[in-house]
This record gives structure tokens, C-alpha cells and sequence, in this order.
């Protein structure tokens, strides 16, 4: 039988336990994006009323439609879209449209950032959707949600107005800035801009809601929200050196403690947790035994340098697993990915680094199988079929 086999080791590295963040918001999800480890999670994958934070989705396919161009049915940024009664009916945050006008696409998209227009949102959404409508483009959202790995998130609309249904999770979000960072970097300086004064309609309407942005710790994005149901909530991003932080707030209950809550969430993702290096590439963490080989094992190594994020504060020895299927069975390559170092720190979840084998590893002559053969019978005869495997 083949099993998982384990064998314990004491990394060179030392920690303590970063202080937890105790947040008043009511879900909180925050996640060191460089390495994709989650710092804290509050109620991060239930689902809630986003507010205008669902515009995010809005953004996220205007962008890929961009990208897409006219040509392919997508958008050009120089396009003109016209203005609907629906779009021009909506109240809250607003652009405010005039219907039967027309605005170009660049427009609306730094009025929906900004401006949060829930006006402009709708213009986009009608523009893409499959049947003109808002809620034709609702139904594209939920299916694109879902298959960039966005679960928990329904929407019924393009701009989070208070709509039994439309919800998103706090996880969902952060999943969506980090797509947004990551597949769009074109368009994401965008998200830093601070005024945008729209064919001066209403001067007093011009600056972005954000209140990370001016802050001086390396914010540059994503999008507030509010609403009586979901209270305020923001979805930020902050990078500082080689690191970016992503946060995801809501249930806040006021403007004064999403800031304040923003402003921490960052200073503590920072300042409690840090890149450190871990192993050199090549370095050995084991031997793992080989099944029919012409060797009996073969070296476990990192495939590259490898850093992880770990408490800021360093004081103690970290225990770790390699971890494998075996007897591993040859022939083997060098640089085959072959098991897995994991271990975990208190109050981060399990890292898994992988594994590879340091050298080839052929197949073994008719000697070596005959003798294999002999060994697992003699094993067989003096412990058992089960001990034997």
C-alpha cells in the first residue's frame, strides 16, 4: 500500500505570534497579495449588501470589453454611449447624466471611480448587456463572478442600489481587486485619481470618496461604499517596498470610522508582518525513498529561492513537515515535483512550498528489482502484508 509519509524538521527561522487585529467592522477580509496569504478574516465569505463596492464588477468587464474593442463587440474608450431615462432616473451618487445625451466611455468609467455614478453604470451595463437592459447585464455579472472564483457573489444590478439579492462576501471582493491589480494594470492608475470634474456640472461632486488616498501609506484604489443596510464599507489597496496589501470593510457607521478603520487595517498588515527568506535554490530538505530505482532515494530541494510572510517580530524555531506519496516510484527527473514542505505560524494559515527531486533517478538493472522484490518478501514474512507495504 502506498501512504503519505511525513518526517519532521526545525527550520532556521524563529517567530512569534503577530498581534491580531480586532476590528469593528462588521466583516473584514484582508490578504497580503504578494503572497496571497489571508491576514484576517471576519465573517469574510457571507454574503452582504456591497453597496457601490459591487461597481468593481461593473469596472471589471467595461475593462475587458475595452480590451476586446468595438470590433468584437466590446468598447472603444473614445466611443460615445447614450444616456437612457433609466440611467438618468437613479438618485445617490451620480455623474448626473442627462438623458438622450451621449458620453464617451474614458468618461464614465472616471465617473463610476470617482464619482461613484450609479448613472454611469447603468450606460455601461445597457451598452453590454445581451438584451439592453440592466438586469440582462446583472445576470452576466453573476455568471462572470463565478467563474473567476467569486462564489458568494449575486448581483442584480450594475451599481449595488439597495436590491433584495444583490450580495456580495468581503472574500469576493478582495477577490476581484486583486483581478482587477493584476489583469489590468493599464486601467488601474485610474483608481488613484483623487477629482475628476465632469463637464463642470457640479464642482462640489468632484472628489473621489476614498479616504486612503491621501493618507501617505501607499494606497492607490479601489472603491468606498454605502448604504442604511450595509453601512460604509471600502475595498482598498495598499502597496509599500515589494508588498501590496488588500482590504475588504463593511458595517462601519460613519464616514470618520471607515477611514480610521482603513488607516489601521493597513498600518497593522504592514508593520506585524514581513517578508523573510526561507531557503536558497537547491536547498536540501530530505530524501524521500525510491521504489525500483537505481538509487534508494533521491533529494528533496527548493526548485527556486524561496521568501515567505511571516511575523515581524522573529523569536522561536519553526517546525516543519516534507510531506509525500511513497515509495516513490523511478524512473525520476531532476526538477520532477516530487513533495511538499508545510508548515504553519501561528495565526496564519498552512504554507505549502513545493518540493523537487535534485537528481535523475533511472530505473534500476535486474539485479536491483530482484533484490527489491526479495527485501519486500522478507518483510512480508517477518511483519505482515500491511507493515510490508
Amino acid at each position: 500500500m502506498i501512504r503519505p509519509l511525513a518526517t519532521l524538521l526545525a527550520l532556521c527561522l524563529s517567530f512569534q505570534p503577530a498581534a491580531a487585529f480586532d476590528t469593528q467592522a462588521t466583516s473584514a477580509f484582508v490578504m497580503d497579495q504578494t503572497t496571497g496569504t489571508v491576514l484576517l478574516n471576519k465573517e469574510g465569505d457571507t454574503p452582504l449588501p456591497p453597496a457601490s463596492m459591487s461597481k468593481l464588477m461593473t469596472l471589471y468587464m467595461a475593462f475587458e470589453a475595452i480590451r476586446r474593442g468595438k470590433a468584437d463587440g466590446g468598447l472603444d474608450l473614445n466611443e460615445e454611449l447614450l444616456v437612457s431615462e433609466h440611467a438618468q432616473s437613479f438618485g445617490g451618487s451620480s455623474m448626473f447624466l442627462r438623458s438622450g445625451e451621449r458620453v464617451t466611455v474614458e468618461d464614465l468609467v472616471r465617473g463610476i471611480i470617482v464619482l461613484s455614478g450609479n448613472d454611469a453604470c447603468v450606460v455601461i451595463a445597457e451598452a453590454l448587456s445581451p438584451d439592453g437592459t440592466e438586469y440582462g447585464f446583472a445576470r452576466l455579472m453573476t455568471q462572470r463572478a463565478q467563474e473567476l472564483g467569486m462564489p458568494n457573489s449575486t448581483f442584480v444590478n450594475s451599481s449595488g442600489w439597495p436590491q433584495p439579492g444583490h450580495l456580495m462576501s468581503m472574500r469576493d471582493l478582495a477577490t476581484l481587486a486583486d483581478r482587477l491589480i493584476t489583469d489590468f494594470p493599464e486601467f488601474y492608475p485610474l483608481f488613484a485619481e483623487t477629482e475628476f470634474e465632469f463637464d463642470n456640472r457640479v464642482p462640489s461632486n468632484r472628489r473621489n470618496r476614498n479616504p486612503v488616498l491621501t493618507m501617505g501609506i501607499g494606497a492607490d484604489g479601489l472603491k468606498t461604499g454605502h448604504t442604511e443596510e450595509a453601512g460604509y464599507g471600502l475595498t482598498g489597496s495598499a502597496k509599500q517596498g515589494d508588498r501590496r496589501v488588500i482590504f475588504v470593510i463593511s458595517g462601519l457607521d460613519t464616514v470618520r470610522a471607515r477611514a480610521q478603520e482603513s488607516q489601521a487595517i493597513v498600518n497593522w498588515a504592514f508593520r506585524q508582518f514581513a517578508m523573510r527568506p526561507l531557503a536558497e535554490a537547491g536547498e536540501n530538505f530530505g530524501q524521500a525513498n525510491v521504489w525500483m530505482g537505481r538509487e534508494p532515494t533521491v533529494g528533496l530541494v527548493v526548485p527556486e529561492d524561496v521568501s515567505i510572510l511571516m511575523p515581524a517580530l522573529a523569536t522561536g524555531e519553526i517546525e516543519g513537515e516534507v510531506v509525500y506519496t511513497g515509495p516513490l516510484s523511478a524512473p525520476i527527473s531532476a526538477g520532477d515535483p516530487l513533495a511538499e514542505l508545510v508548515f504553519t505560524l501561528e495565526g496564519l494559515p498552512e504554507t505549502r512550498l513545493p518540493l523537487v527531486a535534485d537528481r535523475d533517478v533511472p530505473e534500476g538493472g535486474f539485479l536491483s528489482r530482484v533484490s527489491t522484490a526479495a527485501l519486500v518478501l522478507f518483510r512480508m514474512l517477518a511483519e505482515g502484508p500491511e507493515e510490508a507495504s
